[in-house]
């Protein structure tokens, strides 16, 4: 059966409700984090098998949430966002197969050395604790976060959008049941089940102490408002402000390959370019072709001055186009003289997501690899490779756009911190 919302509490009721999540949470991360990685390989392995057998009630709950998401006018971006189907809710339960398949990073050395104190040192990898993630409109990050975070020995409170909110909820389900196969605690992953606003304000409180960190996933409002208003460390996923840049030594089919594929595979996601950069002693002759490409894949452009004169179908771009994540099929073209120029569009108006430069000049290349300031710099390979999945990762809760203490795609390793473990053969400090 396909589980359904509960009705509204009073505000009084929420702040408990939240708060015993909170501690449900706290005692739950404990037992998460003593389990052998063989428990939990087997909650995530239970939760892919849960899920697809669950599939009929997630896609049913889904289909509802679609159909209220369209009478409310949800954009087509955020509805190709919140949509699954069968294939798409495969591709969910075989992310969490590669999350159960990735090595337990928990316990894990990442160095170990001997000082001449004669103490042996090690650096080992250590759950986070409890983690709390607010999302938008995409349901398949209950299942990753969920995963990736039991998979680190993480507990973790999920509170996804109200527009998937019957998504979330079948999903979770199934959480529920690949963790109780494998007898860890269910309350190791909670999913806030109301769709009242505050209970976002209670997890920014950090629920009296049991959250430690906080993860938005969401567009600039809702990060800026976790910053602003959240009492405990935030690790932030910004928009994908993302620009393909084209230098005057790339290769000309490779550019047009990976500017159409940057843009157009999947326009809704984070990693989709929204501005093609393009070097001016190249323009004349290559803009035009890109801009075809693009055309007939349905994709609106809108040019600088410069551009337009090569490609008059563009539309006059403003000084918003810059700095915009369209999420649909548009993108802004800005014409450029050389590598300074670019690396400076870039640095005015990225959002540190994504960067790609197309380019046979290696110099060019590891310039731009090194000076350009984002999560993931790419050289000669479509923007949309970024993504945990395509990392190794499994899968991931989202790109950090943060400098602290991720970045880039966030997977297991990621939601570890560490300790220092010293042993000793009697030293006493002189």
């Amino acid at each position: 059966m396909t589980k359904t919302a509960p009705p509204p509490v009073d505000a009084a009721d929420l702040e408990q409700d939240m708060l015993a999540m909170g501690r449900r949470a706290r005692a739950a991360d404990r037992q998460l984090a003593l389990a052998s990685p063989e428990a939990r390989t087997r909650a995530i392995s239970g939760m892919a098998r849960a899920l697809r057998a669950r599939a009929a009630d997630v896609l049913k709950a889904n289909a509802a949430d679609q159909d209220a998401a369209r009478e409310k006018g949800m954009e087509s971006a955020m509805l190709d966002r919140l949509g699954l189907d069968e294939a798409r809710l495969e591709g969910v339960a075989k992310a969490l197969d590669s999350i159960a398949a990735i090595p337990d990073p928990v316990g894990a050395e990442t160095a170990r050395w001997t000082p001449e104190n004669g103490l042996d040192i090690a650096r080992v990898r250590t759950p986070i604790g409890v983690l709390a993630i607010i999302y938008e409109s995409r349901p398949n990050v209950t299942a990753d976060a969920a995963a990736l975070a039991v998979r680190a020995g993480n507990a973790v409170i999920l509170r996804g959008g109200s527009e998937c909110l019957r998504s979330n909820l079948a999903i979770h389900g199934a959480l529920m049941e690949g963790l109780s196969a494998a007898g860890l605690p269910t309350d190791a992953v909670q999913m806030v089940t109301t769709r009242d606003r505050a209970a976002v304000g209670h997890i920014l409180s950090g629920l009296d102490g049991s959250i430690d960190l906080l993860i938005p996933r969401g567009g600039r409002s809702l990060v800026e408002r976790v910053k602003t208003d959240a009492r405990v460390a935030v690790l932030g996923h910004l928009e994908g402000v993302n620009h393909v840049y084209v230098h005057e030594s790339a290769d000309p089919d490779t550019a047009r390959a990976v500017a159409v594929n940057a843009k157009m595979r999947r326009v809704s996601v984070c990693g989709a370019a929204e501005t093609l950069v393009i070097d001016r002693s190249v323009a004349a002759d290559l803009l035009p072709k890109i801009a075809a490409d693009l055309a007939d894949k349905g994709c609106e452009l809108r040019g600088d001055e410069a551009a337009q004169a090569l490609v008059p179908a563009a539309k006059a771009a403003t000084d918003a186009d810059w700095a915009t994540e369209y999420l649909k099929a548009i993108i802004a073209v800005k014409v450029v003289d050389g590598i300074d120029d670019a690396i400076a569009h870039i640095d005015a108006y990225g959002s540190g997501h994504t960067e790609c430069i197309v380019a046979s000049d290696d110099g060019a290349v590891e310039r731009f690899l090194a000076q350009v300031d984002a999560g993931i710099v790419l050289a000669n390979a479509s923007t949309q490779f970024a993504d945990g999945g395509e990392f190794g990762f499994g899968g991931e809760i989202g790109i950090s756009t943060d400098r602290l203490h991720a970045r880039g795609p966030v997977g297991a390793e990621q939601l570890t911190s560490f300790k220092y473990v010293v042993r000793g053969k009697g030293q006493i400090r002189p």
